[in-house]
């Protein structure tokens, strides 16, 4: 059988997908690699992203970079699949023909009959998961229903799909056996979990029963929606000891004219009073959110309001973008994007650098303080590690000097902080 490169782009939702294609190949006798740095398969499959206009074009480079390679022979066949073709597949057809095959999102799977006449459903106990030992993504639903005027994902996704329970139980099962302990549940929207399946909002039962799986040690949640929060997930998160207290929710921003514009169905007393809630109820948690600047019609008083914000809420992560307008969303055929590339720029520059201060602050109250630690790998002179607190590459790390001993992989330990900056901390181990 020949052998396939996997190039996975885009964020953790494509990943998994890479990872089941992988899984599907190899149950087939392919040989898979992901993202290799020296692509050297004859058969190569990029895995595109369409979200914003930065990762569509990092998504035609490369495939523009490997259609080139087929053409000058170091490559056999190309196909992609993905967010990116799953919106443009017509376009792209025409303007790549070096292309073989071009799936969306959801019909990757016949790549392999396509290129094997062999046939194949997805199985998640042949999903080949490319994240370190220790930890691994699990993806519970497709879609997002909230139609947000900026956001083309449910121009790519479609309509809010939850997985099975039972099924996403049986993977994290399975994912346990193969030595992972850590698990960050991601979804375009995870709060909305079950919401398709009888009308109701089943995250915090899914993750009750998600940790109460034996060797289940930490999870994680990413991608929530501050509107019809279900507040008994935090009963959850406060309760469950290896639930992480930790939320990934974006806001995207607190004035009510930039909230009422983007439609995002909240008003900005009830955004305090989540984020009030939040903190009262689980206390310790870290939040971690996003926040969008220069969308159409903001105001210097819009983002006044948004900068007074961030002083109050003090994000423990913050992730903040400026406004890109995307073809077929609510915001691009509505509105005329008004704000000046410049001035984008600049709010985004003033808002990163308040929550630097923050951040910068709040790393440094750590110190002195012993944190449950897990080690990611080693890199130069340090072990890198995570809390609680952090999620796989987006996070801050915390480095502990080789000097402290050999540490393993993948093992928890007890460190204490003993210097920070604004975004890492420096730890020793306490024996």
């Amino acid at each position: 059988m020949k052998t396939i490169d996997i190039i996975s782009l885009g964020c953790s939702k494509n990943l998994v997908d890479s990872e089941m294609l992988m899984g599907l190949l190899e149950s087939n006798g392919f040989t898979c690699t992901h993202d290799s740095d020296n692509p050297q398969g004859e058969i190569v499959v990029v895995n595109t992203c369409g979200f914003i206009n930065d990762a569509k074009e990092e998504s035609i480079n490369t495939i523009l970079e490997f259609a080139q390679a087929k053409t000058e022979g170091r490559v056999e066949q190309l196909y992609v699949m993905g967010c990116l073709s799953e919106r443009y597949l017509a376009d792209l057809e025409k303007e790549i023909p070096e292309v073989d095959g071009w799936y969306g999102k959801f019909n990757y799977r016949k790549l392999l009959q396509d290129i094997s006449e062999k046939t194949a459903a997805d199985n998640v106990y042949h999903r080949h998961v490319t994240t370190p030992d220790h930890y691994a993504y699990v993806k519970i639903s497709e879609g997002c229903d909230r139609h947000c005027a900026y956001c083309a994902i449910p121009l790519i996704t479609g309509r809010h799909q939850s997985r099975p329970m039972a099924e996403i139980l049986d993977e994290v099962r399975y994912l346990v056996k193969t030595g992972r302990k850590e698990f960050n549940v991601i979804a375009q929207e995870l709060t909305y979990y079950g919401v398709d399946i009888d009308g109701k909002q089943h995250i915090a039962e899914l993750i009750e029963q998600m940790a109460d799986i034996p060797g289940v040690e930490w999870i994680r949640l990413h991608y929530a929606y501050p509107t019809h929060f279900p507040w008994d997930l935090l009963r959850v998160i406060r309760e469950k000891q290896n639930v992480c207290k930790y939320l990934d929710i974006a806001l995207q921003h607190i004035s009510d004219h930039m909230l009422q514009r983007m439609q995002r169905h909240v008003t900005k007393v009830e955004t305090y009073e989540l984020v009030e809630r939040l903190r009262r109820e689980v206390p310790g948690i870290c939040i971690r959110t996003t926040l969008m600047v220069g969308f159409p019609g903001e105001t210097e008083a819009d983002f006044e309001e948004l900068k007074q914000f961030v002083k109050w809420a003090r994000f423990e992560r913050m992730g903040a973008f400026a406004y890109s307008e995307e073809e077929g969303t609510y915001s691009a055929e509505h509105y005329e994007d008004d704000v000046p590339e410049d001035v984008k720029q600049q709010r985004l520059d003033k808002l990163m650098r308040i929550q630097q201060t923050i951040s910068a602050e709040q790393e440094e109250e750590k110190v002195g303080k012993t944190f449950k630690v897990i080690i990611d790998r080693q890199e130069g002179d340090y072990f890198v590690g995570r809390t609680e607190y952090c999620s796989p590459e987006v996070d801050p790390e915390v480095l502990i000097p080789v000097r402290e001993g050999q540490l393993t992989i993948g093992a928890f330990y007890d460190v204490e902080m003993t210097d920070a900056e604004a975004f890492d901390l420096y730890g020793t181990i306490n024996k």
